[in-house]
């Protein structure tokens, strides 16, 4: 049987808010093998079933990133599309929905308004309406500058939180799209909107001067309400006649923590019935400068919650309550007590020695408090328990300590950008099985509209983290929307000269970080990740410009082909355990991430359909200065000024971007490896190299060596910190590691996909791909992988020995969705397969 599933448009289901000119996209399902999809044909009919694209049939076996070809689409309405295909197999059809955004840039008047004087409070903004009948269809947009926690008639609008997507607001506004039909019938309603400041009105002063951003203000919010029904259209906007009042969050900042005074709740702020005459008007405000875009990552979402696991009284009044692992988010509580009533809540991801959670901000990077919510109660014998979390805040945490006269009930709420799991491992190594789950629920927690480097410390998108950290987010998480996005936001930094800022989106920070290649190529790399495993042409060519300025001018930066940086493979093993740079030479760093970037640019080049000589000319320049000035071939090592002793980062990085001549490839990675065996089977590299030293030692046969590194239990690996008892992954290989929460030393996982299960794409999209486990004569026995395709899920199995085979046979089973042709290679064994299931043996 043929059928279709997972159909997308703008590579999400039945979407609410999306751009002009959408793409859809499908998977076929089939029970018979090597099926290939004929024909296709797409139709979108508006509400009233009317036909407003018809693409005819295509013959061709595109399903990914089919663009709209019709005329322009409405804007805020409701379409249906319908995909019907021929294949090999049979014909199949489904269909799907999707509403349309803001897409004629028509806001029917609506202001952005905020509080009417200047407040730290979170001000509390609302309008009343009528509506005569239940409507066809109601939709709402919400944009704001800083963080909107938007209801009506007391109830939610959706169950996002710290919404809208963070940006660059000076270049985009990013705005959401609610469906709320259903929550409309005749009579009055009324909209309210609790506004947060985020990363757009922060008070504090913090090291990333976000206090002081170019567009930085207080808080405000832009609603329009569109309601269509059989007596035509209604439109309902914010403007002059709202009404605004502050609200119970007396302060909140995302790094100190949030206050909260039960004893000023706004109670029926959200009722059609009560009296809001005395509210003052809300002040009309500028509003952020930025180009509003639908927001097209994810939501923001309590993605899970986790009971206490443990409570320690450590005197009157004070208690720590701990939790199984760390996460990102914030504890829920109900709490009863007397007004006036003071709990005080301080996160930390560790404890200290006197067995309080770490809450300081080691680095003086805050001013005042840090990682603290404090709330006070009213008299809940009148009012009931209070039952509150944090709106516009988020803490890294697996302890909390409490303050209050009495204990309150916790939990806590597990908070990151929607992402659903759509790859999975597992192999005979529990380590690594550990290691892997440690990874992925590290990269949850980072995921916060962008990739974060800490949810604890910092919330920045340190493009360097991003780049490393891509391929291990996509073939785990469903990414694809945050990373395209968070590609935005990289080449925005640049606002049109120079290079990209090493974090996006970028407030004015006034340190100087210039000149650092190895981060700035997240500009290039990140995208090109994001084609390669999604097969988005679009990210491409939406950061192409600023990519291609940006890179001729790190090449004239870099005379004779040599590129320097301010940040090389940082936090080696032999670095302070805050961060730094190694004791080596950054320069071989630097070029090798230069030639890694003009060697992408030329591949994009030829995607977009432009010439690459330029780009493959500087790589060749860049090549042969990198062999002249740090080759040394008696000794088969990358040297450079004032290593100490040999590094195995320089060798790694320039393996793993074909730096070097082929003739000294295989004796550079003999040398790696025999360092490896040299410091009892350890790695010894930091963020940059530590992504690529396990393939490069698979891929030029030694895959043993990295087998030991990878099951390493000592100083520096991350079984270490499996040892020390970690629940996730650290910033640093020393156990003073200041984040406990940072996922840029998990890119083992690349390894695990691409040589333990062996899964790796050939081609834009894993349209073409190679299933070659590389560890299969080393200690692991078996693994299985998948990772979901825009086609559908790739998935391996295979097994050295056990039930029906010798103890030298492997049995590889692989299953390839309609779509893509995957070469198997196992030893002795090379087939190319289509779609279906497929078992292979041979002898290891």
């Amino acid at each position: 049987m043929t059928a279709l599933r997972e159909l997308t448009v703008d590579h999400s289901a039945n979407p609410v808010g999306t751009g002009a000119r959408p793409v859809f996209g499908w998977q076929i399902t089939s029970d018979q093998t090597d099926t290939r999809q004929r024909s296709r044909r797409i139709e979108v009919r508006d509400l009233a079933g009317s036909v407003v694209w018809d693409s005819g049939v295509v013959t061709d076996d595109h399903s990914v990133d089919i663009g709209y070809g019709g005329a322009p689409l409405r804007p805020l309405a409701r379409y249906r599309w319908s995909i019907e295909v021929e294949t090999t197999a049979g014909r199949a059809e489904s269909a799907g929905t999707f509403v349309t955004g803001v897409v004629d840039a028509d806001w029917r008047g609506a202001s952005w308004i905020g509080a009417s004087q200047p407040t730290p409070a979170a001000p509390i903004v609302r309008g009343a309406f009528e509506v005569d009948a239940a409507p066809d269809e109601a939709y709402l947009v919400i944009a704001a500058g800083g963080l909107a926690h938007v209801e009506l008639d007391g109830r939610p609008v959706d169950d996002s939180v710290l919404g809208p997507g963070f940006t660059d607001y000076d270049v985009v506004t990013q705005y959401t799209v609610a469906d709320v039909t259903a929550q409309l019938a005749a009579g009055t309603h009324v909209l309210t909107a609790e506004l947060g400041r985020g990363f757009y009105g922060m008070l504090g002063r913090n090291t990333w001067n976000w206090e002081t951003a170019p567009w930085h203000d207080d808080p405000c919010v832009r609603l329009l309400l569109v309601i269509r029904g059989a007596d035509g259209e209604q439109v309902v906007v914010t403007d002059d006649t709202w009404r605004a009042v502050d609200g119970a969050t007396t302060s909140d900042d995302l790094y100190a923590g949030e206050d909260f005074d039960a004893r000023r709740r706004v109670v029926g702020a959200g009722s059609a019935g009560t009296d809001v005459s005395d509210w003052p008007r809300v002040r009309v405000a500028t509003g952020p400068a930025g180009a509003p875009e639908p927001q097209r990552q994810p939501p923001i979402v309590v993605a899970g919650h986790l009971e206490p696991e443990s409570v320690v009284e450590l005197g009157e009044g004070r208690w720590v309550v701990g939790f199984e692992r760390v996460v990102a988010g914030w504890v829920e509580i109900e709490a009863d007590g007397a007004a006036g009533d003071v709990i005080e809540l301080r996160f930390g991801e560790t404890l200290e020695p006197d067995g309080t959670p770490n809450h300081e901000d080691e680095k003086g990077y805050f001013d005042g408090r840090f990682q603290t919510d404090r709330i006070i109660l009213d008299d809940t014998r009148e009012t009931g328990p209070l039952r509150w979390h944090p709106r516009f805040t988020w803490h890294g945490f697996r302890y909390v300590e409490v303050r209050a006269p009495r204990l309150p009930r916790l939990r806590a709420a597990i908070v990151h950008t929607r992402a659903p799991r759509i790859g999975r491992f597992s192999c005979s190594d529990p380590l690594l099985n550990t290691i892997h789950e440690l990874t992925v629920r590290t990269i949850l927690s980072n995921l916060h509209g962008i990739p974060t480097d800490t949810p604890k410390y910092e919330k920045n998108g340190w493009t360097g983290d991003g780049m490393v950290g891509a391929r291990m987010m996509l073939q785990n998480l469903d990414t694809h929307e945050l990373l395209a996005k968070w590609s935005a936001d990289i080449a925005h930094s640049r606002h049109g000269a120079g290079a990209p800022q090493v974090i996006a989106p970028h407030g004015g920070w006034r340190m100087d970080w210039s000149p650092a290649p190895t981060w700035h190529s997240a500009l290039l790399l990140v995208p090109w990740e994001v084609h390669l495993q999604r097969g988005d042409r679009d990210v491409l060519a939406a950061v192409w410009p600023d990519a291609r300025d940006y890179l001729r001018f790190e090449i004239d930066r870099s005379p004779g082909g040599i590129a320097e940086t301010t940040l090389g493979d940082w936090v080696a093993p032999d670095t302070d355990a805050g961060g730094g740079n190694p004791p080596e030479d950054a320069r071989i760093a630097a070029t090798a991430f230069l030639i890694a970037m003009c060697d992408t640019a030329a591949r994009i080049a030829v995607e977009l359909g432009e010439p690459a000589d330029e780009w493959l000319a500087a790589a060749q320049r860049s090549r042969a200065a990198f062999v002249a000035t740090f080759w040394d071939a008696g000794r088969a090592e990358v040297r450079g000024v004032g290593d100490d002793g040999y590094r195995q980062a320089h060798a790694v990085l320039a393996l793993a971007f074909d730096v070097l001549p082929e003739d000294a490839r295989q004796p550079a990675a003999d040398r790696l490896a025999a360092d490896v065996r040299d410091r009892g089977d350890h790695l010894w590299t930091g963020a940059l190299a530590t992504k690529h030293i396990l393939p490069v030692l698979t891929r030029f046969g030694h895959a043993d060596a990295a087998v030991a590194i990878a099951t390493q239990t000592t100083f520096p690996s991350w079984g270490h910190w499996v040892e020390l008892g970690a629940t996730s992954l650290w910033e640093h290989w020393k156990p003073e590691s200041r984040s406990r929460g940072h996922y840029f030393l998990g890119t083992i996982d690349d390894w695990l996909y691409g040589d333990v299960a062996g899964l790796r794409p050939l081609a834009p999209g894993w349209q073409r791909a190679r299933i070659e486990p590389g560890v299969t004569a080393t200690a692991l026995s078996e693994a299985e992988g998948a990772v979901r395709t825009p086609y559908g899920d790739l998935s391996v199995r295979w097994r050295r020995g056990g039930a029906g085979l010798a103890p030298d046979e492997l049995e590889l089973t692989c299953e390839v969705p309609v779509g893509v042709t995957a070469e198997v290679v196992l030893p002795g064994v090379r087939r190319e397969v289509g779609s279906g299931v497929h078992t292979l043996r041979a002898h290891a």
